[in-house]
């Protein structure tokens, strides 16, 4: 049995080239991080997911309960990924949001410098590989910063994700070497704050 139109997925384009986020992210981790690690991620979600539906098939729901882990971080790394790569952009996209993302970020936690500093430490702070979010609540109508393990997916925690920043080791290691730190404050140099209020807009309907 082979993955349908409905269940494989694909790697998206990369919006740009792999050299374009230099100096912040070198040409070679880019290269990596995108060509083989997504790339993995997406092989193995579709691979999860035709085991999957051949389980359905014979009605075998231990195999189906066993096969959910394997879904989620594929499928958790597939949409993290997919997340981050419109997310940024060339320095020159600017170094903060305008408009009503830049509101509510001012609103909720008190201005940019005080979001960007908690970010930074939350972010740092996470231990082993995961990933750091600013998520929007829909339900409290606010942005919330939150961190989530391995590729565990934002919508875990029940937010929106409108920014994100990939802290595991192969993220940065080949030129950061251990000093997440330093990657995570460099990174702002390079998001794509035009498609970051994008998401935001979306988010908020």
């Amino acid at each position: 049995m082979t993955a349908d139109a409905k269940t494989s997925y694909q790697l998206p384009d990369l919006p740009y080239d792999y050299n374009a986020l230099e100096p912040v992210i070198s040409a070679e981790i880019m290269e990596l991080h995108y060509s083989k690690h997504h790339k993995g991620y997406v092989t193995n979600l579709n691979a999860a997911i035709e085991k999957y539906h051949e389980a359905e098939s014979k009605n075998d729901v231990a195999a189906m309960i066993a096969l959910q882990a394997a879904i989620k971080f594929n499928g958790g790394g597939h949409i993290n990924h997919s997340i981050f790569w419109t997310i940024l952009g060339p320095v020159q996209n600017g170094s903060h949001p305008g408009g009503e993302l830049l509101k509510m970020i001012e609103r909720d936690f008190g201005s940019f410098d005080q979001f960007k500093e908690k970010f930074n430490a939350e972010t740092i702070a996470i231990q082993g590989s995961g990933w750091g979010w600013l998520g929007y609540n829909k339900n409290l109508r606010q942005l919330e910063i939150a961190a989530c393990a391995n590729q565990d997916p934002l919508s875990t925690k029940g937010l929106v994700p409108i920014l994100g920043v990939d802290v595991w080791e192969h993220a940065y290691y080949l030129q950061y070497k251990n000093l997440r730190a330093d990657y995570v404050k460099a990174i702002w140099q390079i998001f794509h704050w035009r498609h970051i209020e994008e998401r935001f807009a979306k988010a908020i309907v």
